[in-house]
């Protein structure tokens, strides 16, 4: 709907998203609300316009300009994740082991929409863990991520100062203790799930929630835990540039259409020959390069585009 025509629908941030029921939160309250038909294009943190439809229902009839929005896909599925973030916080554990490729797959779509990213490592009581995870991370710290250590269970003070006054987003594979990072963030944080696992009348929902819980001037969103995180609508050029130790070689092969392979004249590879580039991160891009290529090929028509 043009904006010109949402002047009277009342103004409001979706807050929680499951399936296509949403929770917004207006200066009167919130409100649980629908979309129409089967349109469902909205995320957590997204601004948008509601209509009354009775006693603490609406529906959803506007969604305003996006900052920016961090989503996930593969050859036939999109999944938003949230919109209008400052910040992302990359969560990982010391137990089980993490991914550092799902790590380098978070950054790149922060780094693709321009959202500033850290790295929690959770659970660093867990002492006999602790030096294999610094390791892996070491090279995500060099390129001048912040690696930030904490343990949940024991409180989460020193990741206070990255999220006062900021949007962010906690996101990372399940298992690495973020349920217990956000309750410890936000105390009411399971009562809040619990009611809306009561109010759809089933817990099922709830292991695939998004949820917004305001924190002073900012606010914080919970995601669940994933497997995986598909990079198919980022094209090569986007994809190159948010490896962000990439930018300097970028434009330097011998050859315009460089694919960074064996091509004689590579910057890149050169640069990962002289080990000025990480090959494990240069592995890591060859990987998603080569998996956006098959879903592109897998569906040729895909729409890649939720903005």
């Amino acid at each position: 709907m043009p904006l010109d025509n949402a002047r009277a629908l009342t103004p409001g941030t979706v807050v929680a998203a499951f399936g296509r029921h949403f929770e917004v939160r207006t200066i009167g309250g919130i409100l649980r609300c629908h979309t129409r038909g089967k349109k469902n294009d909205y995320a957590c943190g997204d601004e948008v316009g509601i209509a009354p439809a009775g006693e603490g229902l609406g529906v959803i009839e506007a969604r305003y300009p996006r900052r920016n929005l961090l989503w996930r896909s593969d050859a036939f599925r999109q999944k938003r994740l949230a919109a209008n973030l400052s910040r992302i916080v990359v969560v990982v554990a010391t137990e089980p082991g993490f991914s550092d490729l799902l790590v380098s797959r978070c950054l790149v779509a922060a780094e693709s929409e321009n959202i500033p990213a850290l790295i929690a490592l959770n659970k660093v009581d867990l002492t006999i863990s602790l030096p294999a995870a610094r390791e892996r991370l070491a090279v995500f710290a060099t390129l001048g991520y912040p690696v930030i250590e904490l343990s949940a269970l024991l409180g989460a003070d020193v990741l206070e100062p990255w999220l006062q006054g900021e949007r962010v987003l906690l996101v990372g594979q399940s298992g690495m203790g973020k349920s217990t990072l956000i309750n410890t963030l936000v105390p009411e944080a399971a009562a809040t799930v619990g009611e809306i696992s009561t109010a759809l009348g089933s817990g099922s929902h709830t292991t695939t929630l998004t949820r917004l819980y305001p924190r002073g001037e900012g606010w914080l969103i919970d995601s669940p835990g994933l497997q995986a995180f598909g990079l198919a609508h980022l094209d090569p050029g986007t994809l190159e540039a948010a490896f962000i130790e990439f930018r300097p070689y970028l434009g330097q092969c011998r050859f315009r259409d460089c694919r960074h392979d064996a091509e004689p004249g590579c910057a890149l590879c050169a640069a990962v020959e002289s080990g000025n580039l990480s090959a494990r991160r240069f592995e890591h891009y060859r990987l998603i390069r080569d998996e956006i290529a098959a879903a592109r090929r897998a569906n040729p028509k895909g729409l890649f585009d939720l903005s």
